[in-house]
């Protein structure tokens, strides 16, 4: 299907893959990870479009035919007054008539060989999309995706977690020989990212996903493409599977690279001896013997293991040194809150905010929590009450409303108070952003690098209570994880969109579940209960649990050097994989 061999591509210089080779086979569904700004979505348009970049090496697409892409980005173009059945059947009904136009035109026509090449092509097509089932296979991935009965209903009538998935449907039902999707995880609930998981597993293709979503590559992919630094490590296997032979390669390289720093070591004091003695003997014999030993410690040096590839970029975020009383008080109180548009999203809604406190709102798409945030962060609203202690500061989804994308990335920390170039460079560092890189325009880096951006230039402020609206969107696994830490260690308030799971049970004390126009406050305890009663299989949170101690003892042991330590946890490790994918 895919193959390449010693790959190479970059920007203005800067190498994104060098000398990359994989394999990608037929009807394999591969997730494509990696940290934000590895290069992830780069190779995918390489895959797809081949003849519009300049690269070095070998790319071939046999029998792949045409490429199926679903964007990141639900968009919404064309005729929004569509229902979701007829935007289904759309493509359908187009080769219907594009093959009635040839049969119509053949009755007249002199070249009657071309049309009847163009006859059978056209039938073929129509063949390979199973298109004299095509209501039946909608009706049927629509059930599948839970959107049984929103057949008739507009196209601007769906959420964007629902327009998702409908063109997720689209794409898959034009069968292509390959279907690239770019974080088609982007936003969806905890519904919709059920939806997305079953329809990638009864997908019967080839699949090649982009994707951070820690629930997607739990459960789906059978095959893990791992970018980084350049370099591009293929594992056939589930995620979890290649979460324990990386953290397996790392403990067998440390105790390799160990044991051949001992023997350097060794020849090395070994060679100084002799060193000292051929000068104090000045004998031909010693001076052979030494240039030996000197070509054999070079050797070593030379194949001395290198720190693996699996070593990952982790940013290391930091939230606003805030000032916290040492009792709780209330910074933020809503008051009978009410949202419209063309029907009413919420009414009469109630809650307040306290120091320390972490809350998350949750619910299905389209439910109007952001619009709320963004209200509360206006403070545009009379409901919207912040107390005179209360000094906020907002994360938005929307890159647009807090970084200039003219700007460069020098310039947006510069102008929040960082005073050198020198500061800023030291500041960025920790986010994973090179001092090369500074000069980069916004409007240049990828969904992730801006959410990275607007934390950089958060962690600078002196806010007490956050406003974070899907912090986590576009984040790599790892990034999420440090940034589930900074709030963890965060000593403001925190009120948060999201709709990641994990983020959610990992910070939030309070849950506001939004549904049915109204609010309904829940413990973090109460609210895992509900979604793994739905989502997840009986002992996966407890698993999960389990696996992310192990990993977190295994990587503190390689950092203190005990290998031995680490080998033990990794032991352990192997056999709750081995549960976990035997369920």
């Amino acid at each position: 299907m895919i193959n390449a061999e010693k790959l190479t591509f970059g920007f203005n210089s800067t190498p994104l893959l060098v000398n990359i080779s994989f394999t990608l086979a037929e009807n394999a569904h591969c997730a494509l990870i990696g940290s934000n700004g590895s290069g992830k979505t780069t190779l995918t348009k390489l895959i797809r479009e081949p003849d519009n970049y300049d690269f070095t090496g070998k790319l071939k697409l046999e029998g792949a035919g045409r490429i199926g892409y679903v964007s990141q980005f639900a968009e919404r173009e064309g005729d929004q007054s569509l229902s979701v059945f007829d935007y289904l059947c759309r493509d359908f009904m187009l080769l219907e008539q594009a093959i009635n136009e040839v049969c119509l035109e053949m009755e007249s026509a002199e070249d009657i060989d071309r049309l009847m090449e163009r006859y059978q092509s056209l039938l073929d097509e129509s063949d390979a999309i199973d298109a004299d089932n095509h209501e039946v296979n909608i009706r049927r991935q629509l059930k599948l995706a839970e959107l049984e009965g929103k057949e008739l209903l507009t196209l601007e009538d769906l959420s964007g977690g629902e327009l998702k998935l409908v063109q997720v449907i689209r794409q898959m039902l034009r069968r292509p020989g390959l279907l690239i999707m770019d974080e088609p995880d982007v936003f969806l609930d905890f519904e919709n990212l059920k939806a997305m998981r079953d329809l990638i597993n009864e997908y019967k293709g080839t699949l090649l996903v982009v994707t951070h979503s820690r629930y997607l590559l739990s459960h789906c992919f059978d095959r893990i493409w791992h970018l980084e630094n350049g370099d591009l490590q293929e594992f056939e296997g589930s995620f979890i599977e290649y979460s324990y032979t990386r953290l397996q390669k790392k403990i067998d390289n440390k105790i390799l690279s160990d044991a051949e720093e001992a023997r350097i070591q060794r020849v090395s004091a070994l060679v100084e001896r002799m060193r000292d003695k051929a000068e104090e003997e000045s004998e031909a014999q010693y001076g052979r013997a030494l240039r030996g030993k000197v070509s054999y410690l070079e050797r070593l040096l030379k194949s001395h293991i290198k720190a693996p590839f699996v070593e990952i970029r982790q940013p290391e975020i930091r939230l606003p040194e805030a000032e916290v009383p040492e009792e709780s008080v209330e910074l933020l109180r809503v008051e009978d809150y009410s949202l419209a548009f063309e029907e009413r999203l919420l009414e009469q809604v109630s809650f307040s905010v306290h120091s320390g406190e972490k809350v998350a709102l949750v619910g299905a798409n389209g439910t109007g929590k952001t619009s709320m945030l963004q209200e509360i962060w206006q403070n545009s609203h009379p409901a919207v009450h912040f107390s005179e202690n209360a000094s906020p500061a907002f994360f938005s989804q929307l890159h647009a409303e807090i970084l200039g994308e003219k700007n460069s990335i020098y310039e947006e920390l510069f102008s929040v108070g960082l005073e050198s170039r020198e500061q800023v460079e030291e500041h960025l560092r920790r986010y994973c952003f090179d001092p090369d890189s500074l000069g980069r325009k916004v409007g240049q880096l990828s969904g992730g690098e801006k959410n990275l951006l607007q934390l950089a230039k958060l962690e600078l402020g002196k806010a007490n209570i956050l406003l974070l609206d899907e912090p986590s969107s576009h984040l790599d696994t790892f990034a999420q994880i440090a940034l589930e830490d900074a709030i963890a260690a965060y000593k403001g308030a925190v009120l948060m969109v999201s709709h990641d799971f994990y983020t959610v049970v990992n910070c939030a004390d309070t849950i506001l579940f939004v549904e049915n126009g109204s609010i309904r406050p829940m413990s973090a305890r109460a609210f895992r209960k509900m979604i793994y009663k739905k989502h997840f299989s009986k002992d996966y949170l407890e698993q999960e649990l389990q696996r992310k101690e192990l990993e977190t003892r295994i990587s503190r042991a390689l950092e203190d050097g005990d290998c031995d330590e680490a080998q033990r946890f990794c032991d352990k490790l192997a056999e709750l994989v081995e549960q976990m994918q035997n369920k």
